[in-house]
Protein backbone atom coordinates (compact mmCIF):
# COMPACT_ATOMS: atom_id res chain seq x y z
CA UNK A 1 0.00 0.00 0.00
CA UNK A 2 1.79 3.30 -1.00
CA UNK A 3 1.86 6.22 0.90
CA UNK A 4 1.46 10.04 1.16
CA UNK A 5 1.39 13.15 2.64
CA UNK A 6 -1.78 15.88 3.67
CA UNK A 7 -1.89 19.03 5.42
CA UNK A 8 -4.13 18.45 8.45
CA UNK A 9 -5.87 21.16 10.43
CA UNK A 10 -4.12 21.83 13.92
CA UNK A 11 -6.10 24.96 15.24
CA UNK A 12 -8.82 27.54 14.58
CA UNK A 13 -7.47 31.00 13.40
CA UNK A 14 -10.37 33.20 15.27
CA UNK A 15 -10.33 36.14 15.66
CA UNK A 16 -6.61 36.37 14.13
CA UNK A 17 -4.05 35.79 11.63
CA UNK A 18 -2.96 32.55 10.14
CA UNK A 19 -0.21 30.58 11.92
CA UNK A 20 2.15 27.91 10.75
CA UNK A 21 1.29 25.76 13.70
CA UNK A 22 -2.92 25.85 12.03
CA UNK A 23 -1.45 23.50 10.52
CA UNK A 24 0.07 19.69 10.66
CA UNK A 25 1.82 17.69 7.96
CA UNK A 26 0.87 13.77 8.23
CA UNK A 27 1.90 10.74 6.34
CA UNK A 28 -1.07 8.50 5.62
CA UNK A 29 -1.37 5.52 3.60
CA UNK A 30 -3.40 6.03 -0.02
CA UNK A 31 -5.33 3.11 -0.36
CA UNK A 32 -6.98 1.58 -3.25
CA UNK A 33 -10.11 3.94 -4.78
CA UNK A 34 -13.55 2.08 -4.57
CA UNK A 35 -16.91 2.13 -6.87
CA UNK A 36 -17.33 5.14 -8.70
CA UNK A 37 -14.00 6.52 -7.05
CA UNK A 38 -10.96 8.24 -8.47
CA UNK A 39 -7.28 8.25 -6.99
CA UNK A 40 -5.50 11.52 -8.58
CA UNK A 41 -1.88 12.46 -8.15
CA UNK A 42 -1.83 16.05 -6.92
CA UNK A 43 0.13 18.68 -9.42
CA UNK A 44 -1.32 21.63 -8.02
CA UNK A 45 -3.34 23.40 -5.54
CA UNK A 46 -5.42 26.31 -5.13
CA UNK A 47 -5.98 28.82 -2.44
CA UNK A 48 -8.57 31.30 -1.77
CA UNK A 49 -9.21 33.60 1.49
CA UNK A 50 -12.83 31.65 1.88
CA UNK A 51 -10.37 28.36 3.21
CA UNK A 52 -9.54 30.21 6.06
CA UNK A 53 -13.06 30.41 6.87
CA UNK A 54 -13.94 26.77 6.50
CA UNK A 55 -10.69 26.46 8.88
CA UNK A 56 -12.90 28.39 11.48
CA UNK A 57 -16.44 26.49 10.56
CA UNK A 58 -18.11 30.11 9.89
CA UNK A 59 -18.84 29.31 6.21
CA UNK A 60 -22.65 27.41 6.56
CA UNK A 61 -22.19 26.65 2.99
CA UNK A 62 -19.34 24.13 3.38
CA UNK A 63 -19.20 20.78 5.62
CA UNK A 64 -17.68 21.17 8.97
CA UNK A 65 -14.17 20.42 9.03
CA UNK A 66 -13.04 19.02 12.16
CA UNK A 67 -9.62 19.72 14.11
CA UNK A 68 -7.24 16.67 12.79
CA UNK A 69 -9.68 16.82 9.43
CA UNK A 70 -8.03 17.50 5.83
CA UNK A 71 -7.29 21.00 5.23
CA UNK A 72 -10.31 21.68 2.66
CA UNK A 73 -9.04 22.77 -0.91
CA UNK A 74 -9.16 22.71 -4.54
CA UNK A 75 -6.50 21.03 -6.16
CA UNK A 76 -6.18 18.89 -10.05
CA UNK A 77 -3.49 16.36 -11.35
CA UNK A 78 -3.34 13.09 -13.44
CA UNK A 79 -5.57 10.20 -12.68
CA UNK A 80 -3.33 7.37 -11.85
CA UNK A 81 -6.01 4.75 -11.01
CA UNK A 82 -9.86 4.64 -11.75
CA UNK A 83 -12.95 2.39 -10.71
CA UNK A 84 -15.40 5.15 -12.29
CA UNK A 85 -16.58 4.45 -15.57
CA UNK A 86 -16.17 8.57 -16.05
CA UNK A 87 -12.40 8.57 -15.70
CA UNK A 88 -9.41 6.42 -17.11
CA UNK A 89 -5.75 6.30 -15.93
CA UNK A 90 -4.05 9.39 -17.39
CA UNK A 91 -6.65 12.12 -17.78
CA UNK A 92 -6.46 15.10 -16.63
CA UNK A 93 -8.77 16.58 -13.86
CA UNK A 94 -9.64 18.90 -11.12
CA UNK A 95 -11.53 18.58 -7.79
CA UNK A 96 -12.14 18.95 -4.15
CA UNK A 97 -9.00 17.01 -3.69
CA UNK A 98 -7.71 18.62 -0.21
CA UNK A 99 -4.35 19.51 0.83
CA UNK A 100 -3.24 15.67 -0.50
CA UNK A 101 -0.71 14.37 -2.93
CA UNK A 102 -2.70 11.98 -3.82
CA UNK A 103 -6.54 11.65 -2.97
CA UNK A 104 -9.22 9.25 -3.65
CA UNK A 105 -12.39 11.54 -4.92
CA UNK A 106 -15.95 10.45 -6.26
CA UNK A 107 -16.18 10.85 -9.33
CA UNK A 108 -18.95 12.66 -9.56
CA UNK A 109 -17.04 15.38 -8.04
CA UNK A 110 -14.19 15.89 -10.29
CA UNK A 111 -14.58 17.85 -13.45
CA UNK A 112 -12.02 16.99 -16.71
CA UNK A 113 -9.69 19.64 -17.92
CA UNK A 114 -11.02 20.97 -21.43
CA UNK A 115 -8.52 20.00 -24.47
CA UNK A 116 -5.67 22.59 -25.15
CA UNK A 117 -6.47 23.76 -21.33
CA UNK A 118 -3.92 23.85 -18.94
CA UNK A 119 -4.38 21.98 -15.73
CA UNK A 120 -3.66 25.43 -14.01
CA UNK A 121 -6.27 27.15 -16.29
CA UNK A 122 -9.21 25.02 -15.44
CA UNK A 123 -8.74 25.74 -11.46
CA UNK A 124 -8.47 29.22 -11.93
CA UNK A 125 -10.22 31.68 -14.53
CA UNK A 126 -12.03 28.22 -15.99
CA UNK A 127 -12.47 27.17 -12.24
CA UNK A 128 -14.21 28.67 -9.34
CA UNK A 129 -12.40 31.95 -9.99
CA UNK A 130 -13.36 32.25 -13.61
CA UNK A 131 -17.66 31.01 -12.01
CA UNK A 132 -17.36 33.63 -9.32
CA UNK A 133 -16.63 36.71 -11.63
CA UNK A 134 -19.17 35.48 -14.39
CA UNK A 135 -21.87 34.38 -12.02
CA UNK A 136 -21.77 37.50 -9.61
CA UNK A 137 -21.47 40.08 -12.24
CA UNK A 138 -24.54 38.75 -14.11
CA UNK A 139 -26.43 37.87 -11.67
CA UNK A 140 -26.18 40.12 -9.24
CA UNK A 141 -23.53 43.03 -10.56
CA UNK A 142 -26.10 43.36 -13.73
CA UNK A 143 -24.00 45.45 -15.76
CA UNK A 144 -25.18 48.05 -18.56
CA UNK A 145 -22.71 49.30 -21.41
CA UNK A 146 -21.88 53.03 -20.17
CA UNK A 147 -21.64 51.93 -16.72
CA UNK A 148 -18.65 52.69 -14.22
CA UNK A 149 -17.51 49.16 -12.76
CA UNK A 150 -15.37 49.99 -9.90
CA UNK A 151 -13.32 46.47 -8.29
CA UNK A 152 -11.80 46.40 -4.75
CA UNK A 153 -9.02 43.55 -4.68
CA UNK A 154 -8.96 44.32 -8.58
CA UNK A 155 -5.26 42.36 -9.78
CA UNK A 156 -6.41 39.14 -7.44
CA UNK A 157 -7.61 36.16 -8.95
CA UNK A 158 -11.27 36.86 -9.24
CA UNK A 159 -11.18 40.88 -9.16
CA UNK A 160 -9.16 40.65 -12.67
CA UNK A 161 -11.48 38.24 -14.15
CA UNK A 162 -14.78 40.72 -12.88
CA UNK A 163 -12.90 43.75 -14.73
CA UNK A 164 -12.55 42.42 -17.87
CA UNK A 165 -15.97 40.62 -17.77
CA UNK A 166 -16.86 44.26 -17.60
CA UNK A 167 -15.32 45.77 -20.77
CA UNK A 168 -16.63 42.71 -22.68
CA UNK A 169 -20.09 44.43 -21.34
CA UNK A 170 -18.76 47.66 -22.59
CA UNK A 171 -18.18 49.04 -18.97
CA UNK A 172 -15.57 51.65 -17.94
CA UNK A 173 -13.48 50.00 -15.24
CA UNK A 174 -11.32 51.35 -12.37
CA UNK A 175 -9.65 48.63 -10.44
CA UNK A 176 -8.00 49.54 -7.11
CA UNK A 177 -5.61 47.67 -5.72
CA UNK A 178 -2.00 47.95 -3.86
CA UNK A 179 1.38 48.81 -5.82
CA UNK A 180 2.49 50.41 -9.09
CA UNK A 181 2.96 47.06 -10.44
CA UNK A 182 -0.30 45.95 -9.80
CA UNK A 183 -1.88 48.80 -11.06
CA UNK A 184 0.14 49.09 -14.40
CA UNK A 185 -1.30 45.81 -14.83
CA UNK A 186 -4.31 46.73 -14.80
CA UNK A 187 -4.33 49.32 -17.26
CA UNK A 188 -1.42 48.56 -19.42
CA UNK A 189 -1.99 44.57 -19.67
CA UNK A 190 -5.72 44.55 -19.22
CA UNK A 191 -7.32 47.38 -20.33
CA UNK A 192 -8.63 48.96 -17.11
CA UNK A 193 -9.57 52.52 -17.75
CA UNK A 194 -7.82 53.56 -14.96
CA UNK A 195 -6.45 52.33 -11.42
CA UNK A 196 -5.88 53.45 -7.56
CA UNK A 197 -3.44 52.42 -5.79
CA UNK A 198 -4.93 52.56 -2.29
CA UNK A 199 -0.92 51.83 -0.48
CA UNK A 200 -0.06 55.76 -2.15
CA UNK A 201 -3.24 57.81 -3.19
CA UNK A 202 -7.09 58.09 -1.35
CA UNK A 203 -9.25 56.13 -2.48
CA UNK A 204 -11.88 58.53 -1.94
CA UNK A 205 -10.40 61.24 -3.89
CA UNK A 206 -9.85 59.38 -6.72
CA UNK A 207 -13.07 57.63 -7.10
CA UNK A 208 -13.95 61.42 -7.80
CA UNK A 209 -11.81 61.93 -9.95
CA UNK A 210 -12.15 58.68 -11.94
CA UNK A 211 -15.98 58.50 -11.99
CA UNK A 212 -17.39 61.97 -11.55
CA UNK A 213 -20.80 60.36 -12.22
CA UNK A 214 -20.46 58.17 -9.63
CA UNK A 215 -20.22 54.14 -9.17
CA UNK A 216 -22.87 52.45 -11.05
CA UNK A 217 -21.31 48.85 -9.92
CA UNK A 218 -19.16 48.47 -7.02
CA UNK A 219 -17.81 44.58 -6.48
CA UNK A 220 -16.43 44.37 -3.45
CA UNK A 221 -13.24 41.66 -2.38
CA UNK A 222 -12.10 43.59 0.86
CA UNK A 223 -14.53 45.76 2.65
CA UNK A 224 -13.53 48.13 5.30
CA UNK A 225 -12.71 51.63 4.44
CA UNK A 226 -12.80 50.84 1.01
CA UNK A 227 -16.02 49.86 0.72
CA UNK A 228 -16.87 52.66 2.74
CA UNK A 229 -15.12 55.14 0.24
CA UNK A 230 -16.93 53.27 -2.66
CA UNK A 231 -20.55 53.65 -0.87
CA UNK A 232 -19.99 57.28 -0.42
CA UNK A 233 -19.85 57.48 -4.36
CA UNK A 234 -22.63 55.53 -5.55
CA UNK A 235 -24.63 57.00 -8.64
CA UNK A 236 -27.98 55.95 -8.63
CA UNK A 237 -29.59 52.96 -9.02
CA UNK A 238 -26.10 51.49 -8.03
CA UNK A 239 -25.28 47.66 -7.68
CA UNK A 240 -23.23 47.07 -4.51
CA UNK A 241 -22.29 43.15 -5.51
CA UNK A 242 -20.15 41.93 -1.87
CA UNK A 243 -18.08 38.62 -3.33
CA UNK A 244 -15.24 38.86 -0.36
CA UNK A 245 -14.21 40.84 2.86
CA UNK A 246 -10.63 40.38 3.25
CA UNK A 247 -10.38 43.18 5.28
CA UNK A 248 -12.53 41.39 8.43
CA UNK A 249 -11.08 37.72 7.96
CA UNK A 250 -8.87 38.57 11.39
CA UNK A 251 -11.55 39.18 12.99
CA UNK A 252 -13.70 37.67 15.54
CA UNK A 253 -17.76 38.57 14.57
CA UNK A 254 -18.29 37.99 18.52
CA UNK A 255 -15.39 40.67 19.13
CA UNK A 256 -16.98 44.03 20.05
CA UNK A 257 -13.76 45.36 18.97
CA UNK A 258 -14.19 44.38 15.29
CA UNK A 259 -14.76 47.32 13.30
CA UNK A 260 -18.24 48.82 12.52
CA UNK A 261 -19.73 48.28 9.66
CA UNK A 262 -19.71 51.34 6.79
CA UNK A 263 -20.30 54.72 7.88
CA UNK A 264 -21.83 55.86 4.18
CA UNK A 265 -24.08 53.20 4.30
CA UNK A 266 -27.21 55.78 4.43
CA UNK A 267 -26.52 56.52 0.94
CA UNK A 268 -28.05 53.70 -0.61
CA UNK A 269 -31.19 55.22 0.80
CA UNK A 270 -30.54 58.61 -1.47
CA UNK A 271 -29.14 56.62 -4.38
CA UNK A 272 -31.72 53.90 -4.55
CA UNK A 273 -28.93 51.60 -4.81
CA UNK A 274 -28.59 47.84 -3.71
CA UNK A 275 -26.20 45.62 -1.85
CA UNK A 276 -26.29 42.13 -2.28
CA UNK A 277 -24.35 39.15 -0.79
CA UNK A 278 -22.60 36.64 -3.26
CA UNK A 279 -21.82 32.91 -3.31
CA UNK A 280 -21.08 30.47 -6.20
CA UNK A 281 -22.62 27.49 -5.08
CA UNK A 282 -26.46 29.58 -5.06
CA UNK A 283 -26.34 29.70 -8.74
CA UNK A 284 -24.91 25.83 -9.61
CA UNK A 285 -27.68 25.57 -12.51
CA UNK A 286 -25.86 28.11 -14.12
CA UNK A 287 -22.35 26.56 -14.13
CA UNK A 288 -22.53 25.11 -17.34
CA UNK A 289 -23.32 28.20 -19.57
CA UNK A 290 -20.54 30.41 -17.77
CA UNK A 291 -18.04 27.81 -18.37
CA UNK A 292 -18.65 27.89 -22.20
CA UNK A 293 -18.60 31.40 -21.99
CA UNK A 294 -15.47 32.13 -20.35
CA UNK A 295 -13.31 28.97 -21.79
CA UNK A 296 -14.56 30.69 -25.79
CA UNK A 297 -12.83 34.29 -23.99
CA UNK A 298 -9.99 32.48 -22.86
CA UNK A 299 -9.28 30.59 -25.90
CA UNK A 300 -10.04 34.24 -28.12
CA UNK A 301 -7.51 36.07 -25.75
CA UNK A 302 -10.17 38.19 -24.53
CA UNK A 303 -9.42 37.48 -20.72
CA UNK A 304 -6.15 37.41 -19.56
CA UNK A 305 -4.81 35.73 -16.03
CA UNK A 306 -1.69 35.76 -13.87
CA UNK A 307 -1.01 32.70 -11.58
CA UNK A 308 1.26 33.28 -8.34
CA UNK A 309 3.17 29.91 -8.27
CA UNK A 310 5.14 28.50 -4.80
CA UNK A 311 6.38 25.53 -5.05
CA UNK A 312 6.63 22.21 -2.74
CA UNK A 313 3.78 20.64 -0.93
CA UNK A 314 5.43 22.04 2.57
CA UNK A 315 4.74 25.49 1.50
CA UNK A 316 0.85 25.16 1.24
CA UNK A 317 0.12 27.01 4.71
CA UNK A 318 2.79 29.61 3.30
CA UNK A 319 1.25 29.96 0.34
CA UNK A 320 -2.43 30.75 1.72
CA UNK A 321 -1.02 33.20 4.20
CA UNK A 322 0.32 35.19 1.21
CA UNK A 323 -3.18 35.78 0.51
CA UNK A 324 -3.86 37.80 3.62
CA UNK A 325 -0.53 39.73 3.78
CA UNK A 326 -1.42 41.17 0.12
CA UNK A 327 1.99 38.88 -1.28
CA UNK A 328 -0.18 37.15 -4.28
CA UNK A 329 0.01 39.21 -7.64
CA UNK A 330 -2.71 37.33 -9.49
CA UNK A 331 -4.11 34.19 -8.82
CA UNK A 332 -2.33 31.84 -5.89
CA UNK A 333 -1.19 28.38 -6.68
CA UNK A 334 1.22 25.85 -5.55
CA UNK A 335 3.13 23.08 -8.02
CA UNK A 336 3.41 20.29 -5.60
CA UNK A 337 5.85 18.60 -7.14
Amino acid sequence: MSMTRQWVVAARPIGRALQAGDFQLETVSTGEPGPGEVLVETQYLSFDPAQKSWMENVASYMAPVEIGGLMPGSGGGRVIASASPDFAAGDLVIGRTGWREQAIVAGSELTRVPDGVSVTAALAVLGTTGRTAYLGLVNVGKPKAGDTLVISGAAGATGSVVGQLGKISGCRVIGIAGGPEKCAWLTEELGFDGAIDYKSEKVRARLRDLAPGGIDVFWDNVGGDILNDALGRLAVGARVVICGGISRYNFDARDPSMPAGPRNYFNVVFTGATIQGFLMPHYEAQYPTADARLLDWVRAGAIRYKEDMLAGFENAPLALMRLFEGGNFGKQMLRVA
